[in-house]
């Protein structure tokens, strides 16, 4: 079985995968780079525990992380509590199946050359994904599944702290829809603002996107809140909430795990 690791810049979500494809488990922890390989490898087999899964059943692990820092104490786990050396997507041995169209292709985060090869092989191409994670990314994959490039957004949540630090009598809000853009109180326009704030964003982007690249593309959505925003837009196809972990398993199947 597999154990896969996707580290982002907010938090780090473990996954174990059956011989099948299937996700036996799934959890998520904040992101710490001083989170030592014993707290994470502790932490875990709790977790896995409770779920009736058995450690001894991984025999192989793959991270892809966009925090170098955590790097090491996460392939220090997966030796020292899984017996396992881990893929580290990112590094010239592991073949990701895809080629990287950009100026400087080592810029590109991991986790959105994973997305670009789980959205290719789940909805074909050309596709934009959007990702709501502590950025807003939209990467753009063309038909034969290769990273063309892409925008890179505050994230929401990002966008809502900046307002309440930047502005004294702002407060912290939570993100939701709001039933009209008006805002009748400060709470109601802070929501408007970031919400259809977003959606007016998604539906610019994708458009101007898909000018320039000359044709229609597919949309995907990923990422927490992206269940949320898809609701409101046309744009957006589905939301993929494993579109990521996903990719972590093909990549592994791709290099013969």
């Amino acid at each position: 079985m597999l154990l896969a690791i996707d580290s982002g810049n907010t938090n780090t979500v473990f996954a174990v995968f059956d011989q099948n494809g299937e996700i036996l488990g799934e959890w998520r922890s904040s992101t710490n780079a001083a989170r030592t390989s014993d707290e994470y490898g502790v932490w875990l087999m709790q977790l896995m525990a409770l779920d009736d899964i058995d450690r001894n059943t991984i025999d192989a692990s793959i991270i892809a992380t966009v925090v170098p820092a955590t790097l090491f104490n996460l392939k220090s786990m997966c030796r020292d509590y899984f017996h396992s050396e881990p893929l580290i997507i990112g590094q010239p041995d592991v073949h990701l199946g895809l080629k990287v169209l950009v100026d400087q292709p080592d810029e590109v985060g991991a986790d959105r050359l994973v997305n670009a090869i789980s959205g290719h092989g789940r909805y074909g191409g050309p596709l934009i994904i959007v990702d709501f994670g502590t950025a807003t990314t939209f990467d753009v994959v063309d038909k034969d599944g290769n990273y063309i490039g892409g925008v890179i957004a505050p994230g929401v949540n990002l966008s809502l702290e900046a307002l309440h630090a930047a502005a004294a009598k702002l407060p912290r809000v939570a993100i939701g829809r709001p039933d009209r853009v008006i805002g009748k109180g400060t709470v109601e326009a802070m929501q408007s603002g970031i919400y259809w704030g977003y959606i007016s964003m998604i539906e610019g982007l994708v458009t101007r996107i898909r000018e320039e690249f000359g044709g229609d593309m597919n949309v995907i959505a990923t990422g927490g809140l992206a269940p949320l925003f898809a609701q409101s837009t046309e744009m957006i196809e589905c939301a993929d909430a494993e579109l990521t972990l996903r990719g972590l398993y093909a990549v592994h199947l791709l290099n013969g795990s």
